[in-house]
């Protein structure tokens, strides 16, 4: 379940719930993140600092990578 910020309207999800929604591993994700990765994604969506400890990333962001994805996959067919 993701997380609701009542004063933004933001609903935020955690790392489980992108890898859930991405089928990626925690592995992929954060290596999409990293720029020395041979798998650095600038497309893919930045997390934000919750607390001290905490991620998440932005549900709206990663619905759009995910949109993304797919129409670059549909257009390379």
């Amino acid at each position: 379940m993701s997380s609701y910020h009542h004063n933004t309207g933001l609903y935020i999800l955690r790392l489980r719930q992108v890898m859930e929604r991405t089928g990626l591993c925690r592995s992929t994700i954060y290596a999409k993140l990293d720029k020395t990765s041979k798998l650095h994604d600038p497309t893919f969506p930045r997390q934000i600092r919750l607390g001290r400890g905490a991620v998440g990333w932005i549900e709206s962001e990663i619905n759009a990578w995910l949109a993304e994805c797919v129409s670059s996959s549909r257009a390379a067919s």
